[in-house]
């Protein structure tokens, strides 16, 4: 599988879009998270977590923080402390 990042979101790539996540640039150093979607056939394959750690990489690359409103989003933020560092205060 490949992750392959393009304009506001990041695609998970097995010879055809498997998965994305998504996000809205609020252009003032915050990317809010809006969607994560895995295709049915790819899941439990800890593909939706892989985007969640790509984003949070790009996140940091970019000196932005990250708001996770997608619900799965939000509970892969609670489960990883070392995404503290990208996650916006509110």
């Amino acid at each position: 599988m490949e992750l392959k990042r393009a304009e506001r979101k990041i695609e998970a790539h097995q010879g055809r879009v498997i998965g994305e996540i998504t996000y809205s640039d609020t252009n003032n150093g915050m990317w809010i998270i809006d969607h994560t979607y895995v295709d049915p056939a790819h899941r439990n394959q800890q593909i939706g977590e892989q985007l969640v750690a790509e984003i949070v990489n790009w996140a940091r690359e970019a000196n932005v923080k990250l708001l996770p409103l997608c619900p799965f989003a939000k509970k892969e933020f609670e489960h990883q402390s070392d995404y503290q560092d990208v996650q916006a205060n509110t």
